[in-house]
């Protein structure tokens, strides 16, 4: 336990550093800012969820004492305690009721997608709160926010867009930014994850066996969640509001689950590479196709299409 702690002193050590890196202003400090859960997950996974935990803590208390008191519960809140459940539910595992290699059931893939996209819904949710608890307030608090930035842009002596054009780029961010901010909070928490995932893999220390993506599946209930979002998002107020930054998160990881069976369905064919290479090079270009990666992973919960491909395929031939 001790030796779980002193690693997990060092790990919100450097995860503070991360986080405060943003206030140097330099570009690449926005990448170590979205990087600040990696070393809590990197404890997490390597030792235990308890180094995660003091992880969370030693650097929630670091930003505070430098920073001033917000900063405690701002990092606690929004990342370090994310980062400590994610990483508790990874190593979770019961006796396996089929045999397996370490004869353990681990905590499936799936289902760590699902709360990643869950808890960057909430993290934005919390943020928008904290800038208003009504709609008007929020979406004011948003609205100034941007003005100040555009005028600090002004000051900076970049280009000004025409006389028109901030104000209508206000307005569309004001209302593009809560589920913009979800898909990308989404990303970087499967992002950090896969990460630490690898990195404790390479020293040696990872519990569970390497997971395989491209198998995942969705808990059977993420559909209904995900279409009482959407209906929600047509709500007035903060509640629509709320249902559209949850439609986005959990739209996000439909598309990872969609990624996954394009890349299941697609193993042992002759022009793997150049479709899946085309596929992702679309969605890098235009954006939207991801909506249509998003309506595969959601057709696979409903229909298999997985199963439903290799059945059809039959057992792999071994070669003559």
């Amino acid at each position: 336990m001790a030796q779980a702690i002193l690693i997990g002193v060092g790990a919100g050590a450097a995860s503070a550093l991360l986080f405060a890196s943003v206030a140097s202003g330099a570009l690449i400090s926005v990448l170590l800012f979205y990087l600040a859960p990696l070393p809590i997950l990197i404890a997490a996974l390597g030792w235990s969820h308890w180094a995660a935990l003091a992880a969370a803590v030693t650097a929630s208390i670091g930003l505070a004492v430098v920073f001033g008191g917000f900063f405690f519960l701002a990092f606690l809140v929004g990342i370090g305690l994310p980062a400590w459940w994610v990483g508790y539910l990874a190593l979770l595992a019961r006796p396996a009721a089929l045999p397996t290699p370490d004869g353990l059931e681990w905590y499936p893939v799936g289902h760590l997608v699902v709360w990643a996209a869950t808890i960057g819904a909430l993290v934005v949710i919390a943020a928008m709160f904290s800038m208003g608890t009504d709609e008007e307030s929020f979406r004011t608090s948003l609205r100034n926010g941007l003005e100040r930035m555009f005028r600090l842009r002004d000051r900076a002596g970049l280009p000004a867009p025409p006389a028109r054009e901030p104000n209508r780029l206000i307005e569309f961010l004001v209302v593009a930014l809560p589920p913009a901010a979800a898909v990308l909070t989404t990303i970087t928490n499967m992002l950090n994850l896969w990460l630490a995932v690898r990195v404790v893999s390479v020293s040696g220390r990872l519990r569970r066996p390497m997971p395989e993506l491209a198998a995942m599946r969705f808990p059977a209930h993420a559909p209904l969640l995900l279409a009482i979002a959407m209906v929600a998002s047509f709500l007035p107020g903060m509640v629509g509001i709320a249902g559209g930054v949850f439609a986005a998160a959990w739209l996000m990881a439909f598309a990872i689950l969609g990624f996954a069976v394009l890349h299941a369905i697609t193993r042992g064919t002759s022009s793997r590479m150049v479709v899946l290479g085309a596929i992702y090079a679309a969605v890098i270009i235009f954006g939207w196709p991801m909506l249509a990666i998003a309506l595969i992973g959601l057709a696979d919960t409903a229909f298999d299409i997985r199963g439903r491909v290799a059945r059809r395929r039959g057992p792999p031939t071994n070669p003559t």
